[in-house]
């Protein structure tokens, strides 16, 4: 078949338009199902893989020569579906590993809340000792340990890292949509995005308006992404790409506590 991927192209796209089904989102499809059949049989990354994409995307510029300068559409169409072509076992890897990811991401954490708790159990005991010894020691002691409770640095960590894996999920989720993931795996991620992103949330903080306003910018995106997905709308992409950056322009901002304290540090 590899010699005759521009001829079942062609006849698949000749039925598409008899049938009057060829969308863009058809050709993209047509051009897919052709190179992941052709492409499982070559290498990831050999020259027969590339020499197979090109033939693909001439098969459908051929077919539409007729269209001149407007002919984008269909080669952006043919385009992608040829790199999600060649990419859909490459993809079926990816989400293997992310599942491992998530897998050691709730060990991770379990393992973090039972050492915390372990801590707090020390913590606790150290103030019931401190509770025999002279009030001003005692006031010495509660006052040591609430410091080591309620540090600022560790929850200021604990927020940014939180952040940073929000904003790799929309970056994930932006490639998967790009080069051809399933819409499982894109939901996937900005599943993630929103686990992290309400780690991230102050749970108890009183936010700048300006601060709130993009909060809910983000929140709106991320259900608005969803639904893209739901309904494979070719919007999606344009979606993910607005989520990335209101993403990156809310994480970039400083929290007021964190301003107060830089101003303190001054």
């Amino acid at each position: 078949m590899p010699n005759n991927i521009k001829q079942q192209i062609q006849a698949d796209l000749q039925q598409a338009k008899e049938t009057g089904q060829l969308r863009t989102e058809r050709i993209r499809e047509i051009v897919k199902s052709a190179v992941s059949q052709v492409g499982s049989e070559f290498k990831q990354g050999s020259s027969e893989l590339r020499s197979l994409v090109r033939d693909a995307v001439s098969a459908v510029i051929e077919n539409f020569q007729e269209k001149g300068s407007e002919l984008k559409d269909e080669v952006t169409a043919s385009i992608e579906g040829a790199l999600e072509g060649i990419n859909s076992k490459r993809h079926e890897s990816i989400a293997q590993t992310q599942t491992d990811i998530k897998r050691l991401q709730a060990q991770l954490d379990g393992e973090e809340e039972e050492l915390q708790q372990e801590i707090d159990v020390i913590l606790a005991e150290i103030e019931d000792t401190g509770k025999q010894e002279p009030a001003t020691t005692k006031t010495a002691i509660d006052s040591a340990v609430n410091a080591i409770k309620d540090s600022e640095e560790v929850g200021l960590l604990k927020k940014r890292y939180a952040q940073l894996q929000a904003q790799l999920a929309i970056v994930r989720a932006n490639l998967a949509a790009r080069y051809g993931g399933r819409s499982l795996e894109v939901q996937d991620y900005l599943d993630e995005a929103k686990h992290w992103y309400d780690k991230a949330r102050p749970q108890a903080e009183s936010m700048a308006v300006q601060v709130e306003q993009k909060r809910s910018q983000l929140e709106a995106q991320l259900g608005e992404a969803g639904t893209s997905i739901a309904k494979k709308e070719r919007q999606i992409k344009q979606t993910l790409r607005q989520l990335l950056l209101t993403a990156a322009e809310l994480f970039k901002d400083k929290q007021p506590a964190d301003k107060e304290r830089d101003t303190i540090h001054k």
